[in-house]
């Protein structure tokens, strides 16, 4: 799960890390009175979306008085962004968030993130901040500086966050806050669950301080659960609406700009199922894993969100039966297709348990539905179908 820059450093405060001062905005009416808290002259006005390269969209300006602030806050306010983050579709800005600005001085990248190879917590520095790790790591990699740290309950010794940040070459009053900095990232991934957080820029002002200019957050959705403290940040407005759907129905699914719907039981199968689907020339629309233990319910549930995507031009359903019953799935499809006009060529391929109970499910019902002996061959029929 996501969160917004203004939650992550209300989070970065709670532990003790250095940020900005500054208030988030949900209504243009509540300007004024909420700047009342910022002591700067100067403001920075930041669009509060999920996605990256807000700046270079528009979506962060420097405001040198408070007499332009609420100017270009109107302006910001219900602007749609369009970043490489976003797609060409962008995103609707719904809040604001106005800090005090800094004087800076020099910009780094700093992160923490859970590395599930190695099963330790990886630190990853550069003196290249402010502008995006990707292009760094591509062009200048060797300025990108990776620690991994074991788990242990007291967190990194004093000798391993020296060497995470030695390279940013701090003076000894940094060293202090970038000490306590390198703590608090550690226990936020520990005790909050977080996989990603991620400080771009981390500044040093020409006052010589340490502040954490701007903040990403990501948690485990699969921890969420016992972190309602988190969850109260979920901003469902930046969230893909069938995805939102999905997760009422326990439903892995995330939407993709293909054209061949899929519902598939494993993660494994389902990315082997796109892989076959790109090889034969086309493109999925969605990865669906529907799970082991699928009801009938669920199945129908999966099968009317694949169809709610206007770009699907076919579905191929790979079912491979173990804890899952093929005949559970068959009636699933069966059960939502009665209430949905099924207007697009559906391609099933069943194999493992109570596939031929399953089979006959399917070819007793007046659906029009191709038949696969393997996934090879479906992918080859609902390619076919969609020409």
């Amino acid at each position: 799960m996501n969160i917004h820059e203004h939650q992550a450093k209300e989070i970065l405060k709670e532990f003790g890390a250095p940020v900005s001062e500054g208030v988030v905005i949900l209504s243009l009416n509540d300007i004024n009175d909420k700047i009342k808290k910022l002591s700067s002259k100067e403001f920075v006005l930041k669009a509060q979306i999920h996605a990256g390269g807000r700046g270079k969209a528009g979506g962060v300006k420097l405001i040198k008085n408070k007499s332009d602030l609420e100017k270009e806050a109107k302006s910001m306010m219900g602007k749609v962004l369009v970043t490489h983050q976003t797609g060409p579709e962008g995103k609707e800005v719904k809040r604001l968030y106005i800090e005090e600005a800094s004087n800076i001085l020099k910009e780094f990248y700093l992160s923490c993130l859970v590395d599930r190879e190695s099963s330790k917590i990886a630190f990853i520095c550069s003196t290249e901040g402010g502008m995006d790790i990707e292009k760094v790591a591509d062009e200048t990699p060797e300025k990108i500086i990776t620690n991994k740290i074991e788990l242990k309950d007291d967190g990194p010794t004093n000798d391993e966050i020296e060497n995470i940040i030695s390279v940013f070459k701090f003076d000894k009053n940094q060293k202090k806050t970038a000490l306590k900095l390198i703590k608090s990232l550690y226990k936020i991934v520990i005790e909050k669950d977080a996989n990603l957080i991620e400080i771009n820029p981390l500044i040093i002002t020409k006052e010589h301080k340490i502040i954490c200019l701007d903040a990403k957050m990501n948690f485990d959705d699969n921890a969420i659960f016992r972190r309602p403290e988190i969850l109260k940040f979920r901003d469902l407005n930046e969230e893909d609406p069938s995805e939102i759907e999905a997760s009422k129905h326990d439903l892995a699914y995330i939407k993709l700009n293909g054209s061949i719907g899929c519902m598939v039981n494993g993660a494994g199968l389902a990315m082997a199922t796109m892989d076959i689907i790109k090889l034969y020339g086309n493109e999925p629309a969605n990865f669906l894993d529907v799970g082991g233990g699928a009801t009938k319910e669920k199945v129908a549930a999966a099968f009317k969100l694949i169809l709610s995507d206007k770009n699907v031009k076919g579905i191929l359903i790979n079912i491979f039966g173990g804890i899952m019953r093929c005949d559970v799935i068959a009636q699933g499809v069966l059960d939502a297709a009665k209430e949905i006009d099924l207007s697009v060529p559906l391609v099933v391929r069943l194999a493992g348990t109570n596939f031929k109970e399953g089979k006959e499910i399917l070819d007793k019902s007046n659906l029009k539905i191709l038949s696969a002996s393997d996934l090879n061959d479906a992918a080859k029929k609902i390619v076919e179908a969609i020409k």
